[in-house]
């Protein structure tokens, strides 16, 4: 037996605060490592004690297992748990936690290395008798041999690096003549990735779905599956969303792929979690793919269905322990659905986002599980993956898990960041989702790149939009105006003056009008048509209000003068008021537009069409609050057109004065 009683968490964010959970859970000290970037990230500050490792590139802290072990040699650590990425399926990294009498909660560094290759693990799988794909996986990489095995093989091929995943170092070949390129690339982009340059070659199989089996083994020979999992919805071979069971599953099939998962766990007498992954094509046929020699991402589904905290059985069967379950324990209850929320830009090819969670409020509700690592406030980095969170429905059939899945995804809150949020509802209310049809074709085969830009804002949001920004403009007022005096009671005489909103741009702009005849009711005018809007209730991110007598509530954060992010109905939209920014506003430089800040007398305009001016002159003045406030210019130009006029009472964001910008 290998008895431990405190676990060294060798990962970061939403995977080492779900381990270091599960730890205290189970009675043991964990501990956590951090970069300079994550001082003060969750899993720091949950771990009962942390070790800084180095600065925030991942080569420097989180890959460099010389500065983990020693952290677990300074807190005493007698086991490390690797999460998933980083060095958990590093087979140099767990022999050198046996080295150091550190027991590595995962599998032999046999078993890693012989599964961490694809052409070494297909070569074992088809001596075990696990169906694969045709192809080639032999040792000779040279470019006539890989030319030849192409052509017995056929066309579509898939090139495949033989170390590492993701999608990196994969290529799809549908004629002969693009076969040398992208060998080329698909080997220079191995080489970098994984620092090897070794490829496989299979058929490619069109339109399957990608279903993998959860496997668990023990040190006494015990292997057992715990279901399936379907990820076929995926963006550049990388998984989007994943559910269990798999939506066209049937006993039978079940039981075919769980034995034959089973068999290839202990064809290399596999001990612990680990996945085996296969392709299922239409007929029913499934060939293997890879196994993943670790814990996986979508785990928490089969936790969800199974009843079992695959983490704490990790620790158990790490000791030296059997399996505290046979097959036959093992039951499947309800379905469950997992998105991976990233931050990242769908209508650009789903690159990478950074910035910072102005605003992060997971959803809460029944059968909602959410796994994280983010705090409100905190900045995302370039140096680790854009996945901020999972979010996870359970229920007592399909049906009910994406209802509840998508209601939570509508609730979470995430401003200041891009991200796939709204891909995400919108994947899961697709027809062939709805219907369990989606395969790994499902997003090239559903969306175009027009399809996934960002929408314009809806006539509702931009209504509810000015409104907090009319609210947020008042208040501003009021509080620079009264900073030096007592408080003025029964101010309302420019509510019902119309205030000028102005979103989008300079080719499709949209102005909005708004008044107060009362406190807290407005009447706004959008193209032509009126709303009446009335706020029943606010805080500082949330709003509850009617509109044309229907009651809302919106989600939303004001980042900067002039900006709101509202969130209505799940959809989320930036509007900048383009009138926001007059020459007064020290943040913003090189507009010739005027507008007042707030509701006020115009007591005079000081310029005239025709006059010069230069940065810093007074152009206007306004009286607000008996308070006088001077409109002045940051340009240099000509005044071009003056909309107001001396002694009238002018509203927040009206148009003053217009100048033409010297070149």
């Amino acid at each position: 037996m290998k008895h431990f009683d405190s676990i060294l968490v060798a990962n970061r964010g939403e995977i080492a605060v779900r381990v270091i959970r599960s730890a205290q859970q189970q009675g043991y000290r964990a501990i956590a490592v951090y970069s300079e970037a994550d001082a003060q990230a969750p899993h720091v500050q949950l771990a009962d004690e942390a070790v800084l490792i180095g600065p925030a590139p991942v080569k420097e802290s989180y890959l460099d297992a010389t500065k983990i072990l020693d952290a677990a040699q300074k807190t005493g650590a007698e086991a490390i748990h690797p999460g998933y990425g980083f060095l958990s399926e590093n087979a140099g990294f767990s022999q050198a936690c046996v080295d150091a009498g550190i027991v590595f909660i995962g599998p032999t560094p046999e078993a890693i290395d012989i599964m961490g290759n694809k052409a070494a693990s297909k070569r074992r799988m088809l001596e075990a008798d696990v169906p694969c794909i045709p192809g080639y996986q032999d040792p000779d990489q040279s470019d006539e041999v890989l030319v030849a095995a192409a052509q017995e093989i056929g066309v579509p091929i898939m090139v495949k690096a033989a170390a590492g995943g993701g999608g990196r170092g994969m290529r799809l070949v549908e004629a002969m003549e693009e076969l040398p390129v992208a060998l080329s690339s698909a080997r220079s982009e191995a080489e970098n990735a994984f620092g090897s340059g070794e490829l496989i070659l299979e058929k490619a199989v069109m339109r399957p779905r990608h279903v993998e089996i959860q496997v668990f083994g023990d040190s006494q020979g015990n292997v057992i599956h715990l279901g399936e999992r379907d990820c076929s919805v995926q963006r550049r071979h990388q998984k989007v969303v994943e559910e269990a069971p798999c939506p066209v599953m049937t006993p039978q099939l079940r039981e075919a792929m769980g034995l034959a998962a089973v068999n290839a766990a202990k064809s290399i007498n596999y001990v612990g979690a680990g996945t085996v992954e296969f392709l299922l094509d239409e007929d029913n046929s499934f060939y293997f793919l890879e196994m993943n020699t670790r814990l996986q991402v979508e785990h928490p589904v089969t936790e969800m269905i199974t009843g079992q905290d695959l983490v704490a059985m990790q620790f158990h069967v790490a000791q030296g322990y059997a399996l505290p379950i046979a097959q036959q324990d093992v039951t499947l209850t309800g379905h469950a659905i997992e998105v991976r929320l990233y931050a990242e830009d769908p209508g650009n090819d789903f690159l990478p986002a950074t910035g910072t969670a102005h605003v992060w409020h997971p959803p809460q509700g029944e059968g909602i599980r959410v796994d994280h690592g983010l705090l409100q406030g905190q900045e995302i980095s370039p140096f680790y993956d854009p996945m901020v969170a999972k979010i996870i429905a359970w229920g007592e059939d399909r049906d009910i898990a994406r209802r509840r899945l998508v209601r939570a995804l509508q609730k979470t809150r995430l401003f200041g960041l891009t991200s796939n949020r709204e891909f995400l509802i919108d994947v899961l209310g697709r027809e062939a989702f709805i219907d369990g049809q989606a395969t790994t074709a499902f997003i090239a085969e559903n969306y175009t790149e027009d399809s996934l830009r960002t929408a314009a804002a809806s006539p509702e949001q931009a209504v509810i939009g000015a409104c907090l920004l009319y609210q947020e403009g008042l208040a501003h007022s009021r509080a620079q105006s009264l900073s030096n005096l007592p408080v003025l009671s029964g101010y309302s005489g420019t509510r019902e003056l119309n205030s000028h909103y102005r979103f989008g741009d300079e080719d499709a702009p949209v102005d909005v009008y708004i008044s107060e005849p009362i406190p807290g009711c407005y009447q706004v005018s959008l193209g032509g048509d009126t709303y009446d809007v009335t706020f029943i209730s606010r805080d500082e991110s949330e709003l509850c209000f009617l509109l044309n007598q229907v009651q809302q509530t919106a989600y939303y954060a004001l980042p900067a003068r002039g900006e709101v992010i509202l969130q209505i109905r799940g959809s989320a939209v930036t509007l900048v008021n383009q009138l926001a920014f007059t020459r007064g506003d020290e943040e913003v430089s090189g507009s010739g537009t005027i507008v007042a800040p707030m509701h006020g007398n115009l007591m005079a305009v000081l310029v005239a069409v025709g006059d010069r001016v230069e940065p810093g002159q007074d152009l206007a003045v306004i009286e607000s609050m008996k308070i006088e406030h001077r409109l002045n210019s940051q340009v240099s130009g000509e005044v071009v057109a003056i909309h107001a006029t001396g002694g009238e009472q002018i509203a927040s964001g009206a148009l003053v004065l217009e100048i033409e910008v010297d070149e």
